[in-house]
């Protein structure tokens, strides 16, 4: 079976190549290009694409790709809210995804992202470098003994809960799932996790009831001088909700790896000037706040994971077998 990769970089290819002599009834193409209605058109001769969180994968591209003979859509990553199931079904094209690389990678990037806020390493990194060793500015919070605010304690969910107990944490959480696994988790309602945490970090799937939970009314319930961090779908953040949190010194910090305007170019190219003018470029201006690319999963152990999930995903196809990673 031959598979066209879409968004694909260096690091992919890498990491699929790596694996590829395993699975000889597989052939292997990479695109470069996002996954569109127009790209969709160029296939040929393949019967599966692999696609990405940031892919289009909507009603459009599937009646392309069911057009092109297309069979299969392989995500290789967990996220599928960018995908159209009923029309995917509809066309007559299995969607299998990643549903648990490595939680760990995501977690500790998020526990990262928390300490960098909170210690203020961005700023004390650039001072240094400047020849500048001045404190004022850089006081940060001991972790230890305060309350950590988890929601949503599936895979990734969890492990975060386990970094913060490790660090001596006092852990909440919040899930219409409760995780016995946790046993010194405390589950609680979502309003009384959000008036008792001093960080609060997100672990939850974007669906319709999760859409901008974090907005005006929850951050308002918050307790003053909270670090929020979000690594998991940008959507669950209504972005100018949270800037006007900020300006009103809400937050003590906020970590965020991924944001609303992920599917859009952040910033605009115009005349080789870099136009500023979206809500995250906004983000970007407060001193407290620190943003990175979507890399909470971007470790040698989940990349490998990926590769090898996405690869048995494909064979299976081809065996007419299941993997229980399909999602219609």
């Amino acid at each position: 079976m031959r598979i066209t990769f879409f968004a694909t970089k260096s690091y992919d290819k890498d990491s699929f190549h790596k694996i590829k002599k395993n699975y000889p009834e597989l052939e292997l193409e990479y695109w470069e290009t996002e996954l569109s209605p127009k790209t969709a058109s160029y296939v040929t001769d393949s019967e599966a694409v692999c696609a990405f969180v940031s892919s289009d994968v909507g009603a459009e591209v599937l009646k392309v790709l069911s057009e092109r003979g297309v069979k299969l859509v392989l995500m290789r990553c967990a996220g599928f809210n960018n995908v159209d199931l009923d029309a995917a079904t509809k066309y007559g094209i299995k969607v299998m995804r990643v549903p648990g690389y490595s939680p760990e990678a995501v977690a500790e990037h998020a526990m990262a992202l928390a300490m960098a806020v909170n210690r203020h390493l961005h700023k004390a990194y650039i001072r240094v470098r400047e020849n500048n060793y001045s404190l004022q500015g850089l006081v940060g919070v001991n972790f230890y003994g305060k309350v950590a605010g988890i929601i949503g304690t599936g895979k990734i969910g969890a492990a975060m809960a386990r970094i913060c107990h490790g660090y001596g944490m006092k852990v909440i959480a919040y899930d219409m799932y409760q995780n016995p696994d946790l046993d010194f988790v405390e589950y609680v309602e979502l309003d009384e996790l959000l008036g008792k945490s001093d960080l609060i970090s997100l672990h939850c799937p974007l669906m319709d009831s999760t859409y901008h939970m974090i907005n005006l009314e929850t951050i308002n319930k918050m307790k003053d001088g909270v670090i929020l961090i979000n690594t998991s779908r940008g959507g669950l953040v209504k972005t100018d909700d949270l800037i006007s949190g900020i300006r009103e010194h809400k937050f003590f910090g906020v970590g965020l790896d991924v944001y609303e305007e992920e599917t859009k170019n952040v910033f605009e190219n115009h005349e080789d000037e870099i136009l500023m003018h979206s809500t995250t470029a906004r983000l970007l201006s407060f001193p407290n706040v620190i943003v990175t690319s979507h890399q909470g999963f971007f470790t040698e152990e989940a990349l490998g994971a990926i590769s090898e999930i996405t690869m048995n995903n494909a064979a299976a196809f081809v065996k007419g077998e299941t993997s229980g990673t399909e999602l219609n």
